[in-house]
């Protein structure tokens, strides 16, 4: 049985007819293919699609929706049309029963369609049931079934309205009951569902509207219109953004990558082999063979092997690849769908050529061109949606699996990469990822359009097409070549740059000290000199990409070239028309972008894999041995802490830092730690801490830990959260743990009391108050140990005795408890319960105070070293030892003398406890305001001024600018000469079978193109060029106004926004801005060239194009004004991520001690999420603004096509060749045309960033021309301080005021005074770190107010606080200008006690000092910052009393060294320990900022003053 008999029992309906269908003027399908074609087409869609769609609904359960009225509806509507196609049925049968035969179409359509649409009404419920609140797949379902109605509908109407024809009313009105039922149904399905109960949106207060959207507006983006609509009326901020979707949170999308990165890092780890260790030593075979016993050790012990490195690819494909495999289905479509647009020219010119074919047929192409690109326009910008989506979870994964890996390395791995690395592997690398995910289906995508364009190539014209194959192929190693290059040249820029930044970030670490040495122009020069190397590189890789630029540019051209040349010359009959002609031009045009795609692919591939080996090194790094420490408690065991024969290491491979180390310390003990410098005091705690390789013996601590490292670490949080440190906050405990660490005083002078914002680093707080809150960090924890790294260093004698009795000693809060204390600080010695001694790391004895002394050891030499006759009489009187406290008031503390009433409850010591009423008042009122130190970096808002344009132009160079401008007009005329001449040379009329002047006009099609080359190499070269010249231009005088900024402005700044500026800002301006450029530039006049060529072909587009333009010019200032916004937030919301992570590797050993790891990831967590939450409307955005463009791009080609379909008369076919295939590239310009202006816009924001610094107020001139100082100034080192005051800032009071005092030339001065006194403030004046807000300084005569600041600082020296050393050699850290010969750098080290030091070291002064000088003990830094004083030996030295962390011989060799190289200078020293000034020549007191006392210590001792007092406190009278 044919289908003809199927549908007719005489044959009489045929299945098809083309007359009735293609040639006829009004087009028919037959009544057979509507009845059985259209109607089974819905059917086998739904019954293909079912099985499928059922089984991804039962896996993705989204919750519960209740029965709504619009689902009612639908299943109501679905049972009618089931009824309905059953009444069809059972009418046929009722005929048969009649006894009128029917065909059985008539029984069988219906019966499938009825059982269709039973099927439909049970996906409708399951989906409801599944929480799906809009369906793609139903709606897509009705959709085809309308279409195919409405054709039905339209036959029945034609077939009703002809004469002749009789009608089956029964069947008419079943089909317009179902027909009207579709349509219903259609628009039903467009309206979404309400959200499933128990669902996040439910809770959520800004829920994202994706989720409950339906599926027109999701395809269309329609959804996130009202947040474009609001950020056109008012700039969006953080609270109009959407909370991100779950499955996009760190917390969803970290743990996958982290768990199959571990399956990959299983698989590669052979077992562990674990060793015994060699047997303990007898003591009698230790001193004569201990070298084969240490080999013999090292043989036994067995690393693990590894078989290979783990796939971190692998780990990412298998994260992130099913949702990612989606695209990949999108990108088949949308490449399949591009060829239809050259088809469809190739049949609207055969049209034209063919005038006896019917109009209809050329609305039709018309009408399918419009259909086809709508669909390609959705299907395109739903596969950029899904990668973008991925890239973004791509990052949020490489960030969180960068930062918990971050907490668990070793501390050697640690030192292999510096802090400015790792924090790259999160913003450089992770986004490099981003970036090539978008990309990375072009891997096949592009062969397989390659393939598809040449296949129809060669049908339109044959083998020529493999000339232009061959052009194509010689191109591509001539890019991979090219890509190769640019590849070695990126590595070396990177290396340049992780290195600039490092230095910068050191630079602004420690600018304080770079300005009291008036080092800035050294460092500065250190910078600009990797500049230039890197700069170099890119002006390399700016060539390179020129010729790359040229070759793309030019392919497509060479290829038409030479596949026309080809085609003409081998044949005289072979005639280029304009079908071949523009039909190959439009394949042509689409070959074009995977062959660029291609080679930016790779490279961008290269990158990515670099990237890749980056992240996989860091993330093998070795981790912390977590069981290296047991903290299990022993049952019956007394002791807290023991260590058995234990040897520890900083490195798997390094020789023991501390060995044979045996210790018990029972339960409750407070034990005193004490040794030289270096002697390994700290490795032991951080042994204890499971922070050492343990290389042998065992270590167990009973309990859990609170840890106080010996440089204190200060969160950028309150002063509040600092000291709580993620507890829940108790009130009167946390009073009790304030009150005992003294800080009660600090509060009361804070702005903000325990409220106040503290900076990075703790800027606003001095050494001691770092101290201080460091150390009730650890009591407020409340833990069962304490390991406490010298504490008591930064604070002063009282200070230090108050702290020991409240809290350390054995009357303290903390007397209960496991204490191990490292200490120099004699005094507290006899209190202790045991001492251990340490030496070159061996514990070489250990016992109670009195039986040490008895003993004759080690550790009676070292008391007795100390001990004076004065204080040999009571064991307090060694009080004054407890070294110094550190900025206790000094620099950037600027904020502490906010109110001077609550000073006065800081100048004595008895008033810590109880406070005047009053004052406790002013403090609960302070402002907020004050309370809050950094500036937050800020988003600036509304358009991007154009005079931000006009400086970038400016750092071009306006020549060079004007220049490029023109050779870029110059290239575009030059390409629309080319396709004008092409189109009249295929409108040449063919005689005798061929085109008489084809040579002339080839050889002029060449010429065209040649020049088109020129230009394109030209302007390429001349934007690179720019681009370079601009960034030098920025980039130096960013550095020079940032080095030329005041101290308060980087207290004021955080380190991340400088430091963003000069990575992420000044990378922008480097590499992005002058590609973008170069696109904009290029898309910008391919439009208009466009425009131009489609108006001249059909002047009736003129009624279409200005309102189409304006509808685009409107959409994209419309999307700019949000995208722009939000890609603001989403910068601004991204320091906060490295800030973060910033501090955190500086606190890993803190954190880690206190076991806050997760509380710490969760906040990384919170941060990068709130950073993709603007990050993700912004992708969402760019599709948004895609699909509107591409629509009216899309209307552009159609009305190209239908006025060229309306007036094909008076067209020839070459013109409307051109016209078209102009207009199919038109959408693809337009779309970039607007990426690339917001693109501009919003990278051109960086040089605004960068710009703004030079705004900022500036420090006085470095070096003043006219008032020089005299050739040897200072000569005798007289300071004359007259009626001298100076504020901290504009709004504050004054912090020092009217001193006057004069100082003899040679004379020693010490400056004493409580906390807050004003001690630091008159060295920050004496050095112009701060200006005078009264009165005046001379020295020798010169007020230098008058002097340049270079002038000053570089002929006064200074000893700070902090010892800072910059990562580079050890005579670059004492000499940064090399103006002293070696020989008097040996001989300052020799005076400074370093040189065994130094000439012991492998390179001795050229030893690399590491980031900070962590390889130097603090106190080495500390002789290092003297032996720097000793090399610049000027007249005047200001000592800021630099004993932290030494111990007191070294201490002694620093005064002795002082006392005997600066006899004939002046020495002002800011003292805290007052037996360091008991012999000086005067000193001065300072109370409140007053000067209280001046005079010889011994009279103001005899005056009972204040003095005296400080005096009797530290035991010396």
């Amino acid at each position: 049985m044919g289908i003809d008999s199927f549908c007719s029992l005489d044959d009489s309906d045929p299945f098809w007819d083309w007359n009735r269908t293609w040639h006829a003027h009004n087009p028919d399908l037959t009544q057979c293919f509507q009845n059985t074609v259209l109607v089974w087409i819905p059917c086998v869609y739904l019954w293909v699609i079912a099985p499928f769609y059922f089984l991804y609904l039962k896996s993705h359960d989204r919750g519960y929706i209740c029965m709504t009225h619009l689902n009612k509806a639908k299943t109501v509507i679905g049972f009618l049309l089931w009824i309905i196609c059953w009444a069809d049925v059972f009418y046929s049968f009722w005929e048969r029963s009649q006894g009128a035969a029917k065909a059985p179409v008539y029984l069988v359509s219906p019966t499938v369609l009825g059982i269709t649409m039973l099927l439909a009404t049970f996906l409708i419920q399951y989906e409801r049931i599944k929480g799906v609140q809009s369906s793609g797949v139903m709606l897509n379902f009705w959709l085809v079934a309308v279409v195919c109605a409405t054709v039905t509908f339209r036959s029945k109407i034609l077939l009703a309205l002809s004469e002749d024809a009789e009608v089956d009313v029964f069947r008419y009105t079943t089909f317009y009951i179902y027909y009207s039922l579709l349509f219903v149904s259609l628009i039903l399905s467009c309206l979404s569902d309400q959200p499933p109960l128990f669902s996040q949106v439910v809770k959520d207060p800004n829920p994202c509207p994706e989720s409950g959207a339906c599926f027109l507006s999701r395809i269309t983006f329609w959804w996130i219109t009202g947040m474009m609509v609001h950020g056109y009326k008012t700039p969006l901020e953080e609270k109009d953004l959407w909370s991100l979707n779950a499955e996009d949170q760190s917390q969803r999308v970290v743990p996958q990558l982290e768990r199959r990165w571990n399956q990959e890092c299983d698989k590669v780890k052979r077992p562990l082999q674990k060793s015994l260790y060699s047997p303990k030593r007898s003591a009698i075979n230790e001193k004569k063979d201990e070298q084969p016993i240490e080999e013999s050790e090292i043989l036994i012990v067995k690393t693990p092997q590894k078989v290979g490195e783990p796939s971190l690819f692998l780990a990412l494909c298998r994260t992130f690849g099913p949702y990612f495999l989606v695209s990949s289905v999108y990108k088949i479509i949308h490449d399949i769908l591009m060829f239809v647009g050259p088809e469809i020219l190739r049949l609207l010119i055969l049209f034209v050529n063919d005038s006896s074919a019917p109009s209809w047929q050329g609305y039709f192409y018309t009408s399918l061109l419009f259909v086809c690109t709508c669909v390609q326009t959705l299907i395109l910008q739903k596969y950029f949606h899904v990668c973008f989506v991925t890239g973004m979870r791509l990052r949020t994964a490489i960030v969180g699996a960068v930062y918990r890996k971050a907490l668990v390395i070793t501390n050697a791995a640690r030192r292999t990469s510096t802090v400015g690395e790792i924090v790259n592997l999160m913003s450089v690398d992770a986004q490099r990822f981003m970036d090539l995910i978008t990309y990375i289906n072009m891997i096949w995508s592009a062969p397989l359009q390659v393939v598809l364009a040449l296949y129809f190539l060669w049908q339109n014209l044959g083998p020529s097409v493999l000339a232009g194959v061959a052009v194509m192929v010689l191109m591509v190693p001539l890019n991979a070549v090219i890509a190769m290059k640019t590849k070695t040249y990126q590595v070396a820029q990177m290396k340049s740059k992780d290195n600039r930044i490092k230095l910068m970030n050191e630079v602004l670490n420690g600018i304080k000290v770079l300005k009291l040495y008036a080092w800035e122009l050294a460092f500065k020069d250190k910078v600009s000199a990797i500049r230039e190397s890197e700069l170099r590189v890119l002006k390399k890789a700016a060539y390179l990409g020129a010729v790359s630029t040229f070759t793309w540019v030019c392919a497509p051209f060479l290829v038409a070239l030479s596949t026309f040349a080809v085609y003409v010359l081998v044949d005289e009959n072979n005639v280029l028309d304009a079908q071949k002609a523009f039909v190959s031009l439009a394949l042509f045009n689409i070959l074009r972008f995977p062959l660029n795609m291609l080679p930016m692919v790779i490279s961008s591939m290269v990158q990515a894999s670099v990237s890749m080996k980056r992240l996989r090194v860091f993330l093998s790094h070795e981790e912390l041995d977590k069981d290296s420490v047991d903290h299990r408690a022993i049952t019956g065991s007394p002791d807290s802490i023991t260590v058995v024969d234990g040897a520890f290491s900083w490195s798997n491979n390094d020789a023991p830092t501390l060995k044979r180390i045996n210790m018990r310390i029972p339960e409750g003990a407070l034990v005193a730690l004490v040794g030289h410098v270096g002697s390994g005091k700290s490795s032991l705690l951080s042994a204890l801490l499971g922070e050492m390789h343990k290389q042998e013996g065992s270590v167990s601590v009973k309990g859990s830990v609170a840890y106080v490292p010996q440089q204190a670490w200060i969160q950028n949080a309150t002063l509040r959260d600092n000291i709580i440190f993620g507890r829940e906050k108790k009130d009167s405990w946390y009073h009790r743990v304030v009150e005992a660490c003294a800080l009660l005083p600090d509060l009361e002078i804070l702005p903000g009391g325990d409220m106040t914002e503290i900076g990075e680093k703790g800027v606003n707080l001095s050494g001691g108050q770092k101290q201080r809150v460091s150390l009730a960090r650890a009591v407020y924890c409340d833990r069962a140990v304490y390991l406490l790294d010298d504490p008591l260093s930064a604070v002063d004698a009282h200070v230090g005795k108050h702290i020991f009795e409240k809290v350390i000693g054995p009357q303290g809060i903390l007397r209960d408890r496991t204490r191990v204390l490292v200490t120099h600080g004699l005094s507290f010695l006899p209190q202790v319960d045991l001492i251990l001694v340490m030496v070159d790391g061996e514990i070489t004895e250990m016992g109670s105070y009195t039986e040490l002394l008895g003993r004759q050891g080690a550790f009676a030499d070292f008391l007795r070293t100390y001990a004076n006759a004065e204080q040999e009489a009571e064991e307090e009187s060694a009080g004054d030892t407890v070294p110094r406290k550190g900025l206790e008031n000094g620099g950037p503390a600027s904020l502490l003398r906010q109110s001077q009433t609550s000073l006065s409850a800081a100048s004595s010591a008895k008033s810590m406890i109880k406070t005047d009423p009053s004052d406790s008042a002013g403090a609960k009122t302070k402002s907020t305001d004050a309370a809050k130190l950094t500036e937050a970096d800020k988003a600036n808002t509304g358009r991007v001024k154009l005079s931000v344009f006009w400086e970038y132009m400016k750092a071009i160079g306006l020549c060079l600018s004007i220049t490029s401008i023109f050779l870029f007009f110059a290239h575009h005329l030059a390409s629309l000469g080319s396709n004008y001449w092409l189109s009249l040379w295929t409108d040449d009329p063919v005689v005798n079978g061929t085109q008489p002047y084809r040579k002339m006009r080839l050889g002029v099609y060449g010429a065209l193109g040649l020049s088109q080359g020129v230009a394109v190499f030209c302007y390429s070269v001349s934007v690179s060029v720019g681009g370079i010249l601009a960034s030098r231009y920025l980039h130096e005088t960013m550095l020079h106004n940032v080095l030329r900024s005041p101290m308060a402005f980087f207290e004021r700044t955080p380190s991340g926004n400088l430091v963003n500026r000069f990575a992420k800002e000044t990378d922008t301006i480097d590499s992005v801005i002058p590609s973008i450029i170069k696109m904009f530039m290029g898309s910008l006049f391919n439009v208009l060239g466009s425009c131009a060529v489609i108006l001249i072909a059909t002047p009736l587009t003129a009624i279409i194009i200005p309102p189409l333009g304006l509808l685009y010019f409107f959409v994209q200032r419309f999307y700019v004004a949000t995208s722009r916004q939000l890609k603001r937030l989403e910068s601004v919301s991204r320091s906060p991520v490295y800030t973060h992570f910033n501090e955190t590797l500086l606190g890993t050993t803190v954190i880690r001690a206190f076991g806050e790891q997760q509380r710490f990831i969760r906040e990384s967590d919170g941060r990068v999420d709130h950073n993709q939450k603007a990050y993700f409307p912004s992708i969402v955005a760019n599709r948004w603004l895609a699909v509107r463009l591409e629509f009216v791009g899309n209307c552009i080609v159609t009305f190209a096509a239908l006025f060229a379909v309306v007036g094909r008369e008076s067209l020839s076919p070459g013109i409307m060749g051109l016209s078209i295939s102009y207009a199919l590239q038109v959408t693809a310009s337009l779309n970039w045309l607007v990426r690339m202006s917001s693109e501009l816009e919003t990278n051109i924001v960086a040089v605004e960033r960068v710009k703004e610094y030079g705004d900022t107020e500036k420090e006085a001139e470095w070096r003043l021309e006219n008032s020089s100082p005299p050739a040897g100034w200072p000569t005798a080192g007289h300071i004359e301080i007259h009626n001298f005051g100076l504020r901290y800032r504009e709004d504050l009071e004054l912090a020092i005021r009217n001193i006057t005092v004069t100082i003899e030339g040679g004379e020693k001065v010490g400056i004493v005074g409580r906390t807050g006194a004003g001690k630091s403030s008159l060295t920050l004046g004496l050095f112009r770190i701060i200006e005078a807000a009264q009165g005046e300084i001379c020295i020798d005569g010169v007020n230098i107010a008058n002097l340049g600041l270079h002038d000053l600082r570089s002929r006064v020296t200074i000893i700070p606080q902090d010892p800072v050393l910059f990562s580079g050699s050890l005579r670059m850290n004492l000499d940064p200008f090399d103006g002293y010969s070696d020989e008097e750098v040996w001989r300052a080290l020799e005076l400074a006690h370093l040189k065994n030091f130094v000439s012991g070291l492998p390179d001795k002064l050229n030893h690399e000092c590491s980031e900070g000088g962590e390889n130097l003990s603090l106190g080495q830094r500390q002789l290092v910052c003297l032996a720097r004083a000793l090399l610049r030996k000027t007249k005047i030295l200001v000592l800021d009393e630099a004993t932290a962390a030494v111990d007191l011989e070294t201490d002694n060799l620093i005064q002795s060294t002082i006392r005997t190289q600066f006899e004939d200078c002046t020495v002002l020293t800011i003292a805290h320990r007052l037996n360091t000034i008991m012999d000086y020549t005067r000193v001065l007191v300072l109370d409140r900022g007053q000067m209280a006392e001046f005079g010889s210590p011994s009279s103001l001792i005899a005056k009972k003053g204040i003095f005296y007092k400080m005096a009797k406190d530290s035991g010396l009278v």
